[in-house]
């Protein structure tokens, strides 16, 4: 039986990942699970220089998920190649960085620095505002997307993964622009946008006011997304958005995803990514699969 995928030459041992933000780099959950079983750790995004994040509170949950306005918080990437990097290579599994900015610059130091460490592909979250386009996210525009996409072709040696957000009109068009500036993968969906009042009390829940949603509320949303992107490009997707169980990462993958990255179910239970690939595992086995390649874009009327 065999359950290894590959995207852009790099070959998983399974098609399960975790997504950024959600496991750090793992250390946390080094002592629930082992983190040889993974596909590969996707971590938390990285930037140039240390980050803050934004003002308290900026956790709220809602139906369905949770909004989170952290602000992508982080140590900045030189702590990342000193601390997390040495420590995700004791184990057998990919390591794909989430890098993020909030100009093109700021992306390209980060992948500059990142160039000769042992990376096996790069994340792009390109969901960040671009504070001189005045706050609008790269990923919000094809050309802009286009744009950060070629600008880290250039300098990269890993294959790229551009990771698309989902508030946007036509999530192809955004796959398709990546894709001709040389992604070599995409990975969506990124969270939704949302907002929670506090009737009571009268305030937002979030300092920040809005926040990204994520959770079982968004799968149905990335479920559609995973398939219209796949129709839309010839290049790999990971497919994320509310995966809770092996169920949810098997409809991502039948929609079109290779892989598939476990992100909110992480917190609520730190071994969902292990018993997600056991139970990708058992299904093999019942429904006679011998090779989890047959399942991918597998959908049909």
């Amino acid at each position: 039986m065999n359950t290894k995928v590959t995207i852009a030459g790099v070959t998983l041992k399974n098609p399960i990942l975790t997504a950024s933000g959600t496991f750090g780099s793992g250390q946390e959950y080094a002592q629930f699970i082992d983190l040889n079983c993974l596909g590969g750790v996707i971590t938390k995004g990285v930037a140039n220089v240390p980050w803050e994040g934004n003002p308290t509170p900026r956790v709220a949950e809602v139906y369905g998920g949770m909004l989170n306005a952290v602000g992508l918080q982080n140590p900045g990437v030189d702590v990342l190649i000193k601390r997390d990097l040495p420590f995700l290579r004791q184990y057998d599994t990919k390591v794909i960085v989430n890098i993020c900015g909030r100009s093109v610059y700021d992306y390209l130091e980060v992948a500059e620095r990142l160039k000769d460490q042992p990376v096996d592909m790069l994340e792009v979250n390109i969901s960040c505002p671009n504070v001189k386009e005045g706050g609008i996210a790269f990923g919000q525009a094809p050309n802009m997307a286009a744009h950060i996409t070629k600008e880290i072709r250039k300098i990269s040696k890993h294959p790229i993964v551009v990771k698309l957000s989902p508030n946007v009109t036509n999530i192809g068009e955004m796959a398709k622009a990546v894709e001709a500036a040389g992604a070599d993968a995409v990975s969506l969906i990124n969270t939704l946008t949302g907002m929670k009042i506090d009737v009571k009390s009268r305030r937002f829940a979030l300092a920040n006011r809005t926040g990204g949603l994520s959770g079982p509320a968004v799968h149905p949303v990335a479920v559609r997304m995973v398939y219209e992107a796949s129709h839309a490009v010839n290049i790999p997707i990971i497919g994320m958005g509310g995966v809770m169980n092996a169920e949810d990462a098997l409809e991502l993958m039948l929609a079109g995803a290779t892989a598939v990255a476990v992100g909110t179910a992480n917190f609520a239970n730190p071994t969902a990514t292990v018993d997600i690939i056991n139970d990708i595992r058992q299904f093999m086995v019942t429904e006679r699969i011998q090779d989890i390649n047959e399942l991918i874009g597998a959908v049909h009327e």
